[in-house]
């Protein structure tokens, strides 16, 4: 009983539909975007670790001799060995480990921004399958009810209750919603392989999983609390803190590192006498130029101006994002709810007029029109649904909130 139900626990895991979530994660592992953010990452990790060493920068060894041998040969040699190692100007090491600590953070939050906008590829596309799903499974059910129709025409040609000309009638009606029943499937098809080429999954997902409450109803406050954590407004207020620092380091670091050097010399004089050793300890500093620092200095407040710029309108552009898609869900609900109605009238008419063509009272172009407006208005249904879960996910997008 156990290996039985263990068996039966790893087939529905194996058949679970995957959630919008988990697309997500399978889209992000085949992106360009992802192996960008390792590559971030990386980076940042090793000026972290650069901010970590003793020294400014490697040391470097030297070596150097010398003899007389072009000259008298007397046998003078001058033998020197030395290590030169660049030495951190005061607060210049603090200075580097919080723009490597702020380099690291902005790369986390350049990461989210990016499975934000891949997020916004897997909702466009898996409710677009959605839709067309649903609108195929509509045209399926419009082709049967004619195909049985048009057998009970036959049916009814032969007992010499209908004319002929009915029977094609009915035929070509059924024929042209096999037609149509093919062209949606085929837009399915397409669907369905740009599903796959960016998720890598063959299954369509279960966006009854990814189906919260309408995003921002908690009012103005709840709305700002979100779009502060939105993840492009997050990565704004980072890239404008990196700014900063950058902007600061560059301020301590005016000018190069000093280097400190250790040496050890040995002297020959020649003709026999004894050599003689002697330790040197030296020290070079760079002095700072405004031809070296402006430049840089310039640069670096530019790229200031600039991160706080466009933290400043994004913010702009967030808030109207939110409420343009906010007014389009609105819309999208009630445009759902008129084409419900529309559509439970309109089936409600065709089945009146299906009784009254079996009791011989309608013609069949009536009954026809009738059916053909009804599948319309049911198709009209199945694609305004999506198109409200759609308008849900661009909500849900331009808050900022994955999936």
């Amino acid at each position: 009983m156990a290996s039985r139900s263990a068996e039966a626990g790893s087939t529905n895991t194996s058949t679970r539909l995957p959630s919008l979530r988990d697309a997500l994660e399978a889209a992000w592992q085949r992106s360009v975007a992802a192996r960008e953010s390792d590559g971030r990452r990386q980076r940042a990790q090793a000026e972290g670790e650069v901010a970590k060493s003793s020294w400014a920068g490697p040391p470097a060894l030297e070596i150097s001799h010398r003899n007389d041998r072009l000259q008298g040969h007397a046998g003078q040699r001058e033998l020197e060995v030395g290590v030169s190692v660049p030495l951190w100007l005061p607060g210049q090491r603090a200075a580097t480990a919080r723009t490597a600590q702020a380099t690291s953070e902005q790369a986390q939050a350049a990461e989210q921004a990016e499975r934000l906008h891949l997020a916004a590829e897997v909702r466009e596309a898996a409710w677009l399958l959605s839709a067309l799903a649903a609108e195929t499974a509509q045209a399926a059910a419009h082709t049967l009810a004619l195909h049985q129709l048009a057998e009970d025409v036959e049916r009814r040609v032969r007992a010499g209750d209908l004319a002929r000309a009915d029977a094609l009638a009915a035929q070509a009606e059924h024929l042209a919603a096999k037609a149509q029943q093919a062209e949606t499937g085929l837009r399915l098809q397409a669907a369905q392989a740009r599903w796959t080429l960016l998720t890598g999954l063959a299954a369509a997902p279960d966006l009854g999983l990814d189906r919260p409450g309408t995003p921002g109803e908690g009012g103005r406050e709840r709305t700002e609390l979100l779009l502060e954590q939105h993840p492009q407004w997050v990565l704004a207020q980072h890239n404008s803190t990196l700014a900063r620092q950058r902007l600061e380091l560059l301020r301590l670091s005016n000018r190069e590192a000093p280097e400190l050097s250790l040496g050890l010399r040995q002297d020959t004089p020649g003709r026999g006498a004894s050599s003689q050793g002697s330790l040197g300890v030296a020290l070079r500093l760079p002095l700072a130029t405004p031809a070296r620092n402006r430049p840089l200095q310039v640069q670096a407040r530019s790229e200031l101006a600039l991160a706080e710029t466009q933290a400043q309108r994004l913010r702009e552009r967030l808030g109207s994002e939110w409420a343009q898609a906010r007014a389009a869900l609105q819309a999208e609900e009630a445009r759902l709810q008129a084409e419900t109605e529309r559509a439970r009238l309109l089936r409600q008419r065709a089945a009146l007029i299906d009784k009254s063509f079996r009791a011989g009272e309608t013609p069949l172009p009536d009954l026809l029109r009738a059916l053909h407006a009804a599948a319309q208005a049911d198709g009209a249904v199945a694609r305004q649904t999506a198109a409200k879960g759609l308008a849900l996910a661009r909500l849900q997008q331009a808050l900022g909130l994955l999936p």
